[in-house]
């Protein structure tokens, strides 16, 4: 149920031993974020997913990461290819409405295998490099914003579908950027929306993302202060790594590990 907390919400979540491992994960995964640029659904969800729940994991990363990437949208939305984002985005929304429903009915340890099972699959995927080359056409665009918006809705991670076609066009890096802020900024409204109407922006869920969003950004900040000490390749190396160590850390045969 839909609900804003309350002081006595505040007090119950920081005196809850899970809340310091929640404050760690918001702070490595904005980190990565910060030095490489990309992973931190990657780790937030399936991480916090195994912390708090699938459901907390999913929509708190949901909130956090709208707000982060509110100081971005402006100037993504001057340099965006709209031709190209608003397809992807109407098909991800709409398809999120039953990825929604996965997150809401199907069983917490079940949908946890599944995220990490997700995470595991995406790694070696960005991993090696390979994009998306051929000329984009309207069916494969409407199958990469329905595979979007399923994970997108179920469990936060509708990124590297569109990332790895993307990243294939022959547009500049900054449009591609600015294509993926400006597809993300409407994703994430249409999913609050959905979140909303569905009663999954809970008292704690709101709680918990006040608490961990300022940890988050800043951590990302320091993680941008650390960019210049490598090479890019080196940074993402190390972020792939820790990716695929917190899609193995958080299967639920490590539960003993993580609560």
């Amino acid at each position: 149920m839909n609900e804003l907390p309350t002081l006595a919400t505040f007090s119950q979540i920081v005196a809850d031993p899970r809340f310091l491992l929640g404050v760690g994960i918001a702070v490595l995964s904005g980190a990565v974020r910060g030095f490489s640029g990309f992973g931190s659904a990657l780790i937030y969800v399936p991480l916090m997913s195994a912390v708090y729940g699938p459901k907390i994991g999913a929509v708190t990363f949901l909130l956090v990461d709208f707000v982060t990437g509110l100081a971005f949208v402006a100037s993504a939305m001057r340099q965006a290819n709209w031709r190209e984002v608003i397809p992807i985005a109407v098909f991800a929304i709409a398809a999120a409405q039953f990825g929604t429903l996965i997150l809401q009915y199907a069983e917490p340890t079940t949908l946890r295998w599944l995220i990490s099972i997700t995470v595991l699959v995406i790694v070696p995927v960005l991993a090696s490099g390979w994009r998306y080359t051929g000329k984009p056409h309207v069916l494969i665009t409407i199958g990469v914003g329905i595979l979007a918006g399923l994970l997108g809705g179920a469990v936060q991670i509708s990124g590297p579908p569109v990332l790895i076609y993307w990243l294939g066009s022959p547009h500049g890096v900054n449009t591609v950027r600015a294509n993926f802020i400006a597809y993300f900024f409407l994703f994430a409204i249409g999913l609050v929306v959905t979140y909303f109407f569905r009663g999954l922006l809970t008292a704690n869920i709101l709680a918990l993302t006040v608490l961990f969003a300022p940890l988050h950004i800043l951590a990302m900040w320091g993680g941008t202060k650390l960019f210049h000490l490598a090479t890019e390749k080196t940074y993402r190396r190390v972020a792939y790594v820790i990716v695929l160590l917190a899609g193995l850390a958080a299967m639920p045969i490590f539960d003993a590990w993580l609560r």
